[in-house]
């Protein structure tokens, strides 16, 4: 079974949002971290969820990343997973910016994993 972790918008934002994804993956045999339902978020300091968001990164073969370019949560989460050498599968960036940003290297870091066969969707 294939799993993954979702990186995705949790503070502040509706579930619902990914909750699609997240249902369509399990459908098809994936086993997902998503951090609405599996990390529990009742932290006053926000560490607890960042060892156990870390803990999961660690045990998944991959990372999908539903990106929305504010959360600091997605940031620190994309951060581990760089650092942790998972194949990124970007599943929604907001449009290229000028310069540098972590979107453009998102992207180019999907068209990477893309052109070297390892994004299995």
């Amino acid at each position: 079974m294939r799993s993954t972790f979702l990186i995705c918008p949790v503070r502040g934002a509706d579930p619902k949002a990914t909750e699609a994804l997240v249902k369509r993956l399990e459908e098809h045999g994936w086993k997902v971290h998503w951090p609405p339902r599996d990390t529990p978020q009742n932290d006053p300091t926000g560490l607890n969820i960042c060892c156990v968001n870390k803990d999961a990164i660690e045990r998944a073969e991959f990372v999908h990343i539903v990106w929305d370019g504010n959360s600091q949560g997605c940031l620190f989460d994309l951060g581990m997973a760089f650092a942790l050498g998972k194949k990124l599968i970007v599943v929604k960036v907001p449009p290229p910016t000028q310069g540098k940003s972590f979107q453009n290297m998102m992207i180019r870091l999907a068209y990477a994993v893309t052109e070297n066969g390892l994004a299995v969707v």
